[in-house]
């Protein structure tokens, strides 16, 4: 579930909740911006200036991991509630699905799981993204993995752990994540090597989430937040094996 307290206040989230008074923040990179987008869509992204410009939210409603409403002038409404943000900053407006493949090796106090340090921002994290069009989940963790770290399991079959929001930076009132996650889970550590989106890729102790964390701080760095829920299911799920 996505966190917004310090933006929003808890009884305003909710979108029944009256705030005539709400003026969220625009966080609509140039790149996306209605002159930018008539002159150079990028690669990564839609077309669509503002949400009533989509033609298929019928589509996209009936495909979504997580179901979500759209509101008086058929603009999609985060299913998390107000966020203190509009406009976009993701390739889509609504719902962009992504896949995050959570890779453990060992057990006991041996196990450790693989995490990339983003290029984005700076800290560690799944390595995950987002699935492409026409593309499945199954197919996007297989390729995000291998694209990130160099690490080929598409001959193991994961764990789906399930569906949920991303308490995603660059999300907005009308753009948002939900991931699908899954769990792959190897005897050992194998070769993992930074590419694409990734600086770094690195094996941490995982045979707890304090174990987790502290090392990632004793490196000097940060766990992503919005991947800590995903992470924490991923170990519970081995530790009631």
């Amino acid at each position: 579930m996505t966190e917004f307290t310090e933006i929003v206040p808890a009884d305003r989230r909710d979108w029944s909740a009256p705030w005539p008074q709400y003026t969220p923040l625009d966080v609509t990179p140039e790149e996306l911006l209605p002159e930018a987008l008539g002159r150079e869509v990028p690669f990564w992204a839609e077309g669509a200036a503002t949400p009533d410009a989509v033609p298929d939210w019928a589509q996209r409603q009936a495909a979504a991991l997580v179901p979500y409403q759209l509101d008086a002038r058929g603009w999609p409404l985060h299913p998390a509630g107000r966020t203190g943000r509009t406009g976009r900053n993701l390739g889509k407006w609504g719902e962009n699905a992504a896949a995050d493949p959570i890779v453990i090796a060992g057990t006991g106090t041996d196990r450790r799981i693989l995490l990339i340090t983003r290029s984005d921002i700076g800290v560690e994290a799944i390595p995950g993204g987002m699935v492409d069009p026409g593309e499945t989940a199954p197919a996007a963790l297989v390729r995000e993995l291998r694209e990130e770290t160099g690490v080929d399991l598409s001959d193991h079959r994961p764990v789906i752990l399930g569906t949920a929001l991303v308490d995603d930076w660059r999300q907005s009132d009308h753009a948002w994540v939900a991931s699908t996650s899954a769990l792959y889970v190897l005897p050992a550590t194998v070769t993992a090597t930074a590419a694409d989106d990734a600086l770094d890729a690195t094996w941490y102790p995982a045979d707890s989430m304090a174990a987790l964390e502290s090392a990632i701080a004793a490196a000097g760095r940060a766990l992503y937040a919005a991947h800590r829920p995903l992470i924490t299911r991923a170990l519970a799920h081995l530790d009631q094996q």
